[in-house]
């Protein structure tokens, strides 16, 4: 059984982790960067952080759905959007090398957010208009994951912040 300061020392790591998604995700919006394609929302960099901490996967998770429920997203953008960010924050948790760390954040995002933006925002979905939308929001999940998430990662690896795993 955990001790009541590791419990503590894991709900604050989450809760940190959610409110920063979500504080980035809001910038992302505000720079018109977050939502159709490329999407870059500087929310997912923090995907990384599940390489330093397990509470990083719900940390992620629940900013995903606040930053969807408060920006006007439909029902179904707020459950499969937020459990593509989920799936890869599970996924990236178990990555054993730092540098593999974003890649399920970018695949799971990659596959299914392009559903959402077709079917809930756009009037049709073809193969072809799929294939383009997936590729924005690879080109976007790319950008924020690997690159500011790979750099960020790195950052906080170097300043030992997180005990290491």
């Amino acid at each position: 059984m955990k001790s009541k300061r590791e419990k503590i020392t894991y709900l604050t790591y989450a809760s940190m982790i959610a409110a920063l998604y979500f504080i980035l995700t809001w910038m992302s919006e505000i720079l018109g960067l977050a939502y159709l394609t490329p999407q870059i929302r500087l929310g997912e960099a923090l995907c990384v952080l599940t390489w330093f901490t397990p509470a990083a996967v719900p940390g992620l998770f629940v900013g995903c759905i606040i930053s969807n429920l408060t920006m006007g997203c439909v029902v179904w953008d707020v459950i499969f959007g937020s459990l593509a960010t989920l799936i890869g924050a599970f996924f990236g948790s178990k990555m054993k090398r730092k540098w593999l760390v974003p890649l399920p954040t970018v695949i799971s995002n990659t596959v299914v957010v392009p559903f959402i933006i077709l079917y809930c925002y756009m009037d049709g979905v073809g193969i072809e208009l799929y294939t383009a939308t997936a590729l924005g929001v690879f080109v976007g999940e790319v950008l924020s994951a690997y690159v500011i998430g790979l750099m960020l990662l790195y950052a906080v690896d170097k300043r030992n912040i997180f005990k290491k795993r």
